[in-house]
């Protein structure tokens, strides 16, 4: 009866995602090396202060994808906010594709194929496009979709063809720096499988940083909306850092935040992601090794 009785608890506690583990990093050594070379560009943290809020987590400008493509949204500063829903320093993202920013800021953004609303609080997005070049930008706007004055700098971006159509780049060990720029660029664009998790988007389990490192934090299936709001369907990230399976630090990104930075010593380290209801019950929860390999040139402590 006692052997039943674990095996029915190890399946429970399998099935709440108290076993998750972050996204591991490639098995190929080629693919595994190229991802690794990005490590820095994923996680640098800007010391810039009129740098953009607003950034396409993912992309960069000139990227060359398949279609459909995955699309991350971050920010910076402000909380997301389903629509709806009025919160100071909080809102919603918009993409826009192949299309200008409005003239006014007054009036709310119109709804079409080319001005895209993820009023659920969303923070990405599967993008299906045709063939050739297309220019996105990220816009944000408050509950009633008028925008703040946050917006992302203009990408272009080539498509190339539909997944189906066009087959997945390879690495060539004999002309590695181009073949790992294509598959790399595939790679961060590839739509995920899972229709419900929470993740880090710009790190896998087991990666070496520099410290401090930007922490990107995504969801699907759910949105995000600040602690203690009834919006249904949505949640808030809570990060725990562990050092040798002891608590650290805790971060409670109780405003609807999407990023967070953590300076952290050389070591190595847990990070236990929960997504949390507004009511700070548990929905989803994720894990992933961390290695800090030293301090950043400049960083404090």
């Amino acid at each position: 009866m006692k052997r039943r009785m674990g095996f029915f608890v190890l399946a429970l506690l399998l099935f709440s995602g108290a076993a998750a583990a972050g996204r591991p990093l490639p098995d190929d050594p080629l693919e595994r090396r190229c991802w690794l070379q990005f490590t820095g560009d994923r996680t640098a943290v800007s010391l810039f202060a009129d740098s953009t809020p607003v950034t396409f987590s993912n992309l960069r400008d000139g990227f060359q994808v398949r279609s459909p493509l995955w699309v991350e949204f971050g920010i910076r500063g402000m909380g997301v906010m389903p629509a709806g829903n009025q919160r100071e320093k909080s809102g919603h993202h918009h993409l826009l594709i192949d299309t200008p920013l409005p003239a006014s800021v007054a009036e709310p953004l119109p709804f079409s194929d080319k001005h895209r609303h993820f009023g659920k609080g969303q923070t990405a997005v599967a993008l299906d496009l045709a063939p050739g070049q297309h220019s996105l930008r990220l816009l944000f706007a408050d509950h009633e979709h008028r925008p703040y004055y946050v917006f992302s700098r203009k990408i272009t971006i080539t498509v190339t063809g539909s997944r189906k159509d066009v087959p997945q780049p390879r690495i060539d060990a004999e002309r590695f720096a181009d073949t790992c720029q294509s598959w790399y660029q595939d790679e961060v664009t590839t739509p995920p499988t899972a229709a419900r998790t929470v993740y880090v988007k710009n790190l896998r389990d087991g990666e070496t940083v520099d410290s401090p490192f930007l922490l990107k934090l995504g969801v699907l299936g759910l949105g995000v909306a600040a602690e203690k709001t009834a919006v249904p369907d949505t949640g808030f990230f809570q990060i725990t850092v562990r050092h040798n399976r002891s608590p650290l630090r805790s971060l409670r990104l109780s405003d609807g935040q999407t990023e967070t930075v953590l300076d952290l010593d050389p070591g190595d380290y847990e990070l236990d992601l929960n997504f949390l209801a507004g009511d700070g019950r548990p929905l989803l929860h994720d894990q992933l090794q961390v290695t800090v390999a030293k301090r950043r040139t400049g960083a404090r402590k």
